[in-house]
C-alpha cells in the first residue's frame, strides 16, 4: 500500500522516546515541553509549538511528523453519531466513532485494523485481521477526533471505550502505552474512571492487564449464558472456556471505586429467554460486576435476529434482581456505527 507520509510520527511517543527525537543536546525539559503540546494541547504543526525554540522547532519537522491519521470520510447519523473512517500511514483504514449524549462525549476506537476473534454475530469480525495499530494510531484517533469535533477533554465530559475494531488484549503493549498517554495528567490528562477495554476473554491476557499499575476498565464480552451456546456464537470459547474465564474475572484486582462490566448482545431465540437471564444472574453472582444489555444491530452478511424490545426489557428485570443492568441504546444504527457493525461500509 501506498506510504501517506514516511517520516516517523510522534504521537505514541512517551517523554524518553521524545528526549531522543529532539536530538542530542536538548536540555530534559524540551521533551516535556513537546510532550505536553503534543497531547494535551494537540498540536498540529511542528513549527508552531510555541513553546520551542523556532531552530529547535524547524529542525523537528525536518525529521518528524505530528501523526494524526487522516479523515478519509465521516458518515453523520441522524441521531448526532459520527463514524470516522481513518487512513493510516500505510494507507489501510480504521474506524473511530463520535457519540455525543448531553452533557457527555463517547470515542469508541479501535485497536486492530480488523479483528482476529471470529465472533458469528459481529460484522468486523468478516475482515479477519489486517494488523494491529501502533500506540500511536490508537492515541491519534482519540487526538484526532476531539479536534474534530472541538470536545473538550476536562470535567468528566469524556468517554473512550476501546471497543471498535479489534480484540484490545490481542494489542496488549500497545494499547497499555497509549493508556498511560491518555490517563498521564501532564499528556491527555483523562481520569481512569474515564477509559475501558472491551475484550472477548483472552484469560492469560486479562490477568496480564491486571498487574499493569496503570490500565483501563475491563469489559468483557459474555454473550450467552451456557458454554455450549457462548462456544457457537464465539469460538474463542474453544480455548478459553467459560468456566475458567469467570475464575480469571473472580481473581481480577478491581480498584476500590471499580467494578468489572459484563456485555451481553441479545439475539432472538438464542440467548434472550428467561432462563438464558437467570443463567447470567447465577454466573455472576459473587462478581462485583454490572451488565449491559445490546440488542442485535443488524447488518448484512449476519444471520441473527434482534429480539423485541419487550423480551430486552423481561431479560433485564431478571439479571437487575441480582446486580446493576442496564440496557445500551443503540448508536449510529442508520451509519452501521454500532456496536458490532464495524467494517468499512458506506451508507
Amino acid at each position: 500500500m501506498e506510504v501517506v507520509n514516511s517520516m516517523q510520527p510522534l504521537v505514541g511517543m512517551e517523554v524518553a522516546e521524545l528526549q531522543e527525537a529532539l536530538g542530542p543536546g536538548q536540555p530534559a525539559y524540551r521533551a516535556r515541553q513537546l510532550y505536553e503540546a503534543i497531547y494535551r494541547g494537540q498540536a498540529t504543526d511542528l513549527v508552531q509549538i510555541s513553546t520551542l525554540p523556532s531552530r529547535t522547532r524547524q529542525e523537528l519537522a525536518g525529521r518528524h511528523a505530528v501523526g494524526l491519521p487522516e479523515v478519509a470520510r465521516v458518515y453523520e447519523s441522524a441521531d448526532g453519531t459520527r463514524r470516522y473512517l481513518l487512513r493510516l500511514n500505510d494507507g489501510r483504514t480504521v474506524e473511530t466513532v463520535l457519540m455525543p449524549e448531553g452533557e457527555r462525549d463517547t470515542i469508541c476506537i479501535s485497536s486492530q485494523v480488523g479483528c482476529p476473534v471470529d465472533c458469528k454475530f459481529c460484522m468486523t469480525a468478516l475482515l479477519g485481521l489486517e494488523r494491529s495499530l501502533t500506540a500511536g494510531e490508537i492515541v491519534g484517533q482519540v487526538l484526532l477526533v476531539v479536534r474534530e469535533s472541538r470536545l473538550r477533554q476536562d470535567g468528566g465530559r469524556l468517554n473512550i471505550v476501546m471497543m471498535g475494531q479489534g480484540e484490545p488484549l490481542l494489542n496488549l503493549p500497545n494499547v497499555i502505552k497509549a493508556t498511560r498517554i491518555l490517563l498521564d495528567p501532564n499528556g491527555f490528562g483523562l481520569s481512569p474512571r474515564r477509559i475501558t477495554i472491551s475484550t472477548s476473554g483472552i484469560i492469560p491476557k486479562i490477568e496480564e492487564l491486571g498487574r499493569e499499575p496503570v490500565r483501563p476498565k475491563l469489559a468483557i464480552s459474555l454473550n450467552a449464558s451456557t458454554e455450549e451456546t457462548r462456544r457457537e456464537l464465539m469460538p474463542i470459547t474453544r480455548k478459553y472456556h467459560l468456566k475458567d474465564l469467570l475464575e480469571a474475572c473472580r481473581r481480577y484486582p478491581l480498584r476500590p471505586w471499580e467494578k468489572l462490566t459484563f456485555e451481553y448482545v441479545l439475539l432472538k431465540g438464542v440467548n434472550d429467554t428467561d432462563a438464558d437471564a437467570r443463567r447470567v444472574a447465577k454466573l455472576l453472582a459473587h462478581l462485583n460486576c454490572k451488565v449491559n444489555l445490546i440488542a442485535l444491530n443488524p447488518g448484512p452478511e449476519i444471520s441473527y435476529e434482534t429480539p423485541e424490545p419487550a423480551r430486552v426489557v423481561s431479560f433485564q428485570q431478571i439479571v437487575r434482581r441480582s446486580m446493576p443492568c442496564f440496557i445500551r441504546k443503540p448508536r449510529g444504527l442508520d451509519i452501521y456505527a454500532a456496536c458490532g457493525q464495524l467494517k468499512r461500509n458506506s451508507c
